[in-house]
């Protein structure tokens, strides 16, 4: 794994997101095993407000290219942590992630985010394997809802809003597992 950046740079990450980037509380993303380019992309969004939320706009705030670039290297070096799925939930969410749904114009997520959930590294698709349901979850109606908007030709945004809460909630239950 990439050595930890000096203390001073991870200090308010691991209060929300863990010290290996395995965030304890759900709504909080882990951040371990995600791409470093991603990460970086996401840091940078939160600083200059084309992704806006109010906790992480002011810890980007201060950071600069290399903090950034640091912090993401450093957490996608870490393992994320697979937590396990409700089998009986998840098997809607598997069939969406592995397959789509034609009917509603719902690409299968595995396309941009890997069979395994890995995310494809170059393209700027994030790992979604072990994320928390609840954060899933929250990402997904955000989209839906137009007020997340910093995803490349907005893709997300196209997929998301052809989505119900009950597909969210399956992808999301299905993810926790994911690997």
């Amino acid at each position: 794994g990439v050595e930890a950046p000096p203390f001073d740079k991870t200090a308010t990450c691991v209060a929300c997101h863990g010290t290996d980037g395995n965030s304890f509380n759900p709504i909080w993303p882990n951040l371990a095993g995600q791409q470093a380019d991603y990460l970086r992309k996401q840091l940078a969004d939160f600083k200059s407000g084309a992704r806006q939320d109010p906790t992480m706009s002011g810890m980007a705030a201060p950071l600069s290219e290399q903090d950034m670039a640091d912090l993401a290297a450093y957490f996608a070096s870490q393992g994320v942590k697979i937590g396990t799925a409700d089998a009986e939930r998840a098997a809607a969410g598997k069939k969406l992630y592995h397959g789509g749904n034609g009917d509603k114009g719902i690409s299968a997520c595995m396309a941009c985010h890997g069979p395994s959930g890995a995310g494809i590294t170059g393209a700027g698709f994030p790992a979604l394997q072990g994320q928390h349901k609840d954060y899933v979850v929250k990402t997904l109606k955000d989209f839906r809802a137009g007020q997340r908007h910093n995803d490349p030709n907005a893709m997300m945004r196209m997929i998301a809003e052809k989505m119900n809460d009950s597909e969210i909630e399956a992808i999301s239950e299905y993810l926790i597992g994911l690997h």
